[in-house]
């Protein structure tokens, strides 16, 4: 088989805070913006990386969810445990110092981890974790 992680999700709690974080900060380039108001389809990725995705969605919007299901996620977003993605990069000073600069919430500043990754991270405006992996 012969298989790629093509797109990952994220929820998202204000669509134009989000935009601001993944575009303005990180330097993704927005493929999609489908809806209106908080109900906002967001498709973003790196630059120059067509196969790579993050589809950033309003939570709970599946038809399916229950309302009881909608307060958890919505309590587990606040708390920063309902989402989070890892991403890499090769300088991870650099990436830390720019996101820092940019007015990122911090929960970790770059440390050297005891099973050999080097990493930081971040909560996105949402409250996703945004941990950054440094590529050796």
């Amino acid at each position: 088989m012969d298989i790629t992680l093509h797109t990952a999700s994220l929820p998202h709690t204000d669509p134009d805070a989000s935009l601001a974080f993944y575009r303005d900060l990180l330097g993704f380039e927005v493929r999609s913006d489908v809806g209106h108001g908080t109900m906002r389809w967001i498709v973003v990725g790196p630059a120059g990386r067509p196969g790579t995705a993050l589809l950033l969605a309003p939570p709970g919007a599946d038809p399916g969810i229950t309302e009881d299901e909608r307060r958890t996620i919505a309590e587990m977003m606040a708390k920063g445990t309902y989402g989070w993605i890892m991403l890499a990069t090769p300088d991870l000073d650099s990436t830390f110092e720019k996101l820092r600069a940019g007015g990122a919430e911090i929960v970790q500043e770059p440390t050297e981890q005891p099973y050999g990754i080097r990493d930081c991270a971040f909560r996105d405006p949402a409250g996703n974790m945004i941990r950054f992996q440094e590529l050796r």
